[in-house]
């Protein structure tokens, strides 16, 4: 697949999901240095969206809060003022911060690492298996592990490595051709490390099952073992050790429109059982996109539809604001150290205000 298909595709699969001063700045690629000038600025004047489509939400060591958009590249809010950034391009995805305190950010042109002052960016030069990155985690041990387009690879200090997954016994319907994107990557309690991927399923990796006599490395799971679809966006571990599965309805992907019906939705497994909800309006037979865990292990689902649910171990609250009439769909969750909720929308930025969903655009509310 080409990488113009693939980027089409891509803002497809996103909208399926929904879906001033001048600083002097460094980026250097593994291979050349350059110095170049990027103008941190509102995108446009006046109270504006943050982003058409705000993919991530995070908050590093400092306190700064990040936005990253498919379309105004990353904006920081440092409670004070909010800026942007197109250094390393419109359409970023994911941020993390390592323990050194660099940024990493998985964008459409490869991986950049921040350290504060100089961007250096790693693409399939570098060993990345695609230039367009999905997600990136920072494992317990301090690994890097990268998904992209093109599968999964892991950071050796310098450059990156492919790591390739083992391929589940499914049957693929002849539309389907997105089955290497890595959606999601998380490493569980136990060490153990999932991906998230969008056609095979979820795939879990033990790292010390090579060190136990007919121990298995990779354990694959899908729509037969009791998924509700085997194109996963997410997923997430609750505080008793459940793995929850967020997925997109692969009929959507079907060239004919009368024929995208299918399932999707959350599914909770407890080690032995798949558990789908099929009373809860957005979360079945539905795309789900967005499981996020925060401080007190509350679970919060994200609907494309039907505003945001929260789950306290015992019940499921629903948000979606005034009136019931928030529907953006959400694509990312954050609780900040504040405790506020932030969710990154198709149509912006919002936030939880009380039991109200408020729009936060680039003149806030912040507080």
């Amino acid at each position: 697949m080409n990488l113009i298909f693939k980027s089409k595709m891509y803002l497809t699969l996103i909208v399926f999901i929904i879906g001033i001063s001048c600083n002097s700045v460094n980026r250097t690629h593994a291979h050349q240095k350059e110095e170049i000038t990027t103008l941190n600025q509102l995108p446009n004047s006046g109270n504006s969206q943050i982003g058409e489509y705000v993919t991530g939400v995070f908050e590093d060591s400092k306190g700064n809060i990040w936005f990253s958009t498919l379309s105004e590249g990353m904006a920081k809010y440092d409670g004070n003022k909010l800026t942007y950034d197109t250094t390393i391009g419109n359409r970023v995805g994911s941020i993390v911060e390592d323990s050194n305190n660099n940024l990493w950010f998985g964008t459409h042109s490869g991986v950049y690492k921040f350290d504060g002052k100089t961007f250096t960016n790693y693409t399939v030069n570098d060993g990345l298996c695609d230039n367009l990155v999905s997600n990136i985690l920072i494992d317990k041990s301090s690994n890097i592990w990268v998904g992209t387009w093109g599968g999964v690879c892991k950071f050796n200090g310098n450059r990156f490595v492919h790591f390739p997954l083992t391929i589940p016994d499914i049957e693929l319907l002849p539309y389907q051709s997105t089955m290497n994107w890595i959606t999601e990557i998380m490493e569980d309690s136990k060490g153990n490390i999932w991906f998230g991927r969008d056609g095979y399923g979820a795939t879990k990796y033990d790292p010390s099952a090579s060190l136990r006599t007919g121990g298995k490395s990779f354990t694959h799971f899908t729509k037969k073992d009791g998924l509700a679809s085997n194109n996963i966006r997410d997923i997430e571990e609750d505080k008793l050790g459940n793995i929850w599965f967020a997925s997109r309805v692969t009929e959507k992907d079907h060239p004919d429109a009368d024929k995208r019906l299918g399932s999707g939705g959350l599914v909770k497994y407890d080690g032995k059982n798949f558990i789908d909800f099929p009373n809860l309006e957005g979360l079945y037979n539905s795309d789900v996109y967005q499981i996020y865990k925060d401080t007190y292990d509350n679970i919060w689902i994200g609907t494309t539809s039907k505003g945001v649910y929260k789950y306290d171990g015992y019940k499921f609250t629903n948000y979606r604001g005034k009136e019931n009439k928030f529907s953006n769909p959400i694509v990312s969750i954050l609780q900040d150290s504040k405790n506020k909720i932030w969710l990154g929308c198709s149509g912006g930025l919002y936030r939880l205000d009380g039991g109200d969903i408020i729009n936060v655009t680039t003149v806030g509310p912040w507080k």
